[in-house]
């Protein structure tokens, strides 16, 4: 059962009404809403992922999808009718909002639907890729190897992102207890000090001890400020993030910052060759598999050069050729799809391209992971000092006037 939101028309006060329903398909839906009297005006599937908390419980997540195409693509393989292996999924399938994901799937394909308009009502749960390549697969009648080849991207993809996202958690954890002990010596012991001086006239504390007191009094005078400009920050800075001209910054910062840099341009090559192999490979033409491809990629600036890379192609320039240049993409890109074009071998040589760009995307990961370990000593060590300084300087110099005198 699926459940849908409607607008619809009281037919005996003429008044509208918005509410929910849960049936089999959106014609049942109709069905039960005419039945209460009401004449339907707009009638919509409920998104399964709702929002705030919900949504984040409620995400179909990539593992479930990529076995959902594995055994979809092996029940097919085996000679079952596609309404017949989907049941059988479904019946397999574990994941509450997947399973209403099927359901609908099922009764949209019954209804004489293909699969892959049925999918298109799930944006968020499958990509233009993934649709794409269904639609590729039954119209050459391997919709089973497509979905073995969209199981293989995806699982392909989201190892790789796990990896990346290891290699920053390490430092995220490192700066997160950094900041919490500078703000437990900043709050509880640096105040001590201070106490210690109240009595002594004639004593000035040092400028880092003093500038760091401020700071102290601050956060323990205005914590709940610090606390709400904190959480504005946050809020603020994750809106603009996802604005255009946010995410054009960030986007920009991943392919040239150091250390990350490096990591993200193969990450970017690796994402770009994967999907164009996964989407050549299943017969969609050229110039739709550069559209997807660009959105795929997930990267401004680098779907912004396959964008015009499009229109030249349509020029009738060589792909190679087109983004031959183009610092958005790295050199080997360009000179492996030259080889492609001249020898017809295109999928074999996009295929390569992404299986050393993944290798590199290893490697790369092993570096950062080497060169952060003593970055992050370095900067430990940094502010140890500053914050010892900021306690034991007062110290000395307060035993330095008593040696004195």
């Amino acid at each position: 059962m699926l459940t849908y939101t409607y607008t619809a028309r009281d037919t005996a006060t003429g008044q509208k009404v918005k509410a929910e329903v849960q049936a089999e398909s959106e014609q049942a839906a109709a069905r039960l809403i005419q039945k209460e009297g009401l004449a339907p005006l707009e009638i919509k599937a409920k998104d399964i992922e709702g929002t705030g908390f919900k949504r984040f419980f409620n995400k179909v997540k990539t593992k479930d999808r990529v076995i959902f195409a594995r055994q979809l693509s092996t029940l097919i393989n085996a000679g079952l009718p596609l309404v017949q292996s989907l049941r059988s999924v479904l019946a397999q399938t574990k994941s509450k909002p997947l399973q209403s994901v099927i359901n609908s799937i099922i009764t949209d394909v019954e209804s004489g639907k293909p699969m892959s308009e049925a999918i298109t009502k799930f944006p968020k749960v499958f990509n233009q890729v993934f649709v794409s390549l269904i639609a590729s697969g039954e119209t050459s009648g391997t919709l089973d190897t497509a979905l073995e080849r969209i199981a293989n991207q995806q699982e392909k993809d989201a190892e790789i992102m796990a990896k990346v996202k290891g290699a920053m958690t390490y430092p995220a954890i490192v700066m997160l207890v950094m900041a919490g002990v500078v703000g437990f010596m900043i709050t509880s012991v640096l105040p001590q000090v201070e106490t210690l001086y109240d009595g002594i006239s004639g004593v000035q504390l040092p400028l880092i001890t003093r500038v760091l007191l401020v700071i102290s009094h601050f956060i323990i005078d205005y914590w709940y400020i610090v606390i709400v400009l904190l959480i504005v920050l946050g809020f603020i800075t994750s809106k603009w993030a996802r604005t255009l001209g946010g995410k054009s910054v960030v986007d920009a910062l991943k392919m040239r910052m150091w250390p990350i840099g490096p990591l993200f341009m193969k990450l970017y090559m690796a994402r770009f060759a994967r999907t164009a192999t996964t989407l050549v490979s299943t017969g969609v033409p050229l110039i739709q598999t550069l559209e997807i491809t660009a959105k795929a990629v997930d990267n401004i600036h680098i779907s912004k050069s396959i964008r015009k890379a499009i229109e030249k192609v349509k020029g009738g320039k060589a792909l190679s050729a087109s983004l031959t240049g183009d610092d958005n993409f790295l050199e080997l890109v360009p000179q492996m799809l030259k080889i492609g074009e001249d020898s017809g071998a295109i999928e074999q040589m996009l295929e390569k391209t992404a299986d050393y760009y993944e290798k590199e995307v290893d490697n790369q990961i092993k570096s950062i992971s080497t060169i952060i370990e003593p970055v992050l000593m370095i900067v430990l060590g940094v502010v140890a000092l500053i914050i010892v300084g900021a306690v034991l300087l007062p110290i000395y110099g307060l035993v330095g006037k008593s040696v004195i005198k």
